[in-house]
């Protein structure tokens, strides 16, 4: 009997443990931020669309089970029509091991992946077969405590150059929306 080393298991991401979660929510629920679409922050994410040129656009906040999406940006293309013919449509809601914002939260970091299939850890993440997403942009939504209630990102279809440009751009927006949303003010949004 010969020895056989495991074979990579397509698809197998953990997603980081999130002991902040219970006090996310609770912050949120606060700032009245509780999984309730936002027309202001749809038009935030939309503008991170139209700066960055990505096929989507969300300020994504984080729950203990789920991520909500209370400002969502769709180009027209984007919904991508998969092997089979069925479109894949993108939701206000994904399960908290769908994609990569979970991670951004956890580690209160910036994430530029330019070709997800670079990255094992990654490359594996149900959002690349559900819904064709190859590269991603997110930063995370820092209150002034320091707590991550969410990330504000960037996704396309196709490999993307962020450079160093998109990731400042990103971190810049994220920092601004945090601010907005602790004062109060979310008319006017985007700049």
């Amino acid at each position: 009997m010969s020895y056989e080393p495991p074979r990579p298991v397509r698809g197998l991401l953990l997603t980081p443990e999130d002991k902040e979660a219970p006090a996310r929510v609770q912050r949120l629920r606060r700032l009245g931020l509780a999984d309730r679409a936002d027309p202001a922050l749809d038009a935030f994410a939309g503008h991170l669309a139209q700066l960055t040129g990505a096929s989507y656009a969300m300020v994504n906040f984080i729950g203990e089970e789920h991520q909500f999406f209370a400002g969502l940006s769709v180009t027209a293309t984007a919904p991508i029509v998969r092997e089979d013919g069925s479109r894949a449509e993108i939701g206000r809601v994904l399960p908290r091991d769908h994609g990569f914002c979970p991670h951004v939260v956890v580690r209160h970091k910036a994430l530029v992946l330019e070709d997800v299939r670079d990255y094992p850890r990654f490359a594996g993440n149900p959002v690349v077969d559900e819904f064709g997403i190859r590269s991603y942009l997110g930063a995370p939504l820092l209150d002034s405590s320091g707590r991550a209630l969410g990330t504000l990102c960037a996704a396309d279809t196709a490999p993307r150059t962020w450079g160093r440009a998109g990731l400042e751009t990103v971190k810049a927006l994220a920092a601004d929306l945090v601010a907005r949303l602790e004062g109060g003010v979310r008319d006017g949004l985007p700049l």
